[in-house]
């Protein structure tokens, strides 16, 4: 069981603006310098240095050295699914207030397509997740989730190639589990199923990453791919992000 001692220490390392900010920018699954992240965060680099500090002391972060440089990431899926969670609970406590009436980020791109680590997010992975439970290709319940046969089936048709286990409806959580989506309010899907099927997306070019966000546009064939896979229609997804 973990210690109240233990867990006072994780909170009191995430309730910094500084150290939160060095955290999100790691969310999309990068390793970056101490001094990519201080400019990120906008502090200067000795600052910054004693905040990742806190944070690998934490287990938040990770180090890892490559020649004369030192590139930090986020510990596991586990902390970035933390962080999800806090950004979901925060904008949820943000939409009370009667002054905000809009959740999640205002960047529209973010909104639409974004990575979460190494699964996708936002409206259109939600949308896929939908997509995916309605056609019964998955199980999934807020304490985790299972691929059916016929969504192994619709995965490999995709490319997608599964470990034999996996298939079926074995109820492994980190190969299958919902995500709350901070922006939806809804599930996307994560867990190792959530990465292959983010990977297939930038591999058949359905999706590009745009330069220094965790946002994803969505390519003229991935519109194409999404409409014939999923059922996801471009138009609709306009006219919904106005």
């Amino acid at each position: 069981m973990v210690s109240t001692a233990a867990l006072a220490e994780t909170a009191a390392a995430l309730g910094d603006p500084t150290r939160l900010n060095i955290l999100a920018a790691l969310m999309d699954g990068r390793a970056l310098t101490a001094g990519e992240l201080a400019g990120i965060a906008g502090v200067a680099p000795t600052t910054a240095s004693g905040h990742l500090g806190r944070l690998l002391e934490a287990g938040l972060l990770a180090m890892e050295r490559q020649g004369r440089h030192r590139y930090h990431r986020l510990a596991s899926p586990e902390v970035a699914r933390v962080l999800e969670g806090l950004m979901a609970l925060s904008a949820a406590r943000s939409r009370a207030q009667p002054r905000l009436t809009r959740i999640g980020p205002r960047d529209t791109a973010m909104r639409e397509a974004r990575t979460c680590y190494d699964h996708l997010a936002g409206r259109l992975a939600v949308g896929m997740t939908d997509a995916m439970v309605s056609r019964g290709h998955l199980d999934l319940s807020p304490d985790g989730g299972a691929l059916t046969e016929a969504g192994a089936g619709f995965l490999e048709h995709l490319g997608i190639a599964l470990p034999a286990a996996s298939a079926g409806r074995g109820r492994t959580r980190s190969f299958c589990r919902p995500c709350l989506d901070w922006s939806e309010r809804r599930p996307h899907l994560a867990g190792a199923l959530g990465a292959a099927l983010c990977r297939r997306c930038l591999d058949l070019g359905w999706m590009r990453r745009v330069a220094g966000s965790r946002a994803l546009t969505v390519t003229p064939t991935g519109w194409r791919g999404l409409r014939d896979a999923f059922g996801l229609d471009q138009s609709a997804a306009i006219s919904d992000a106005r």
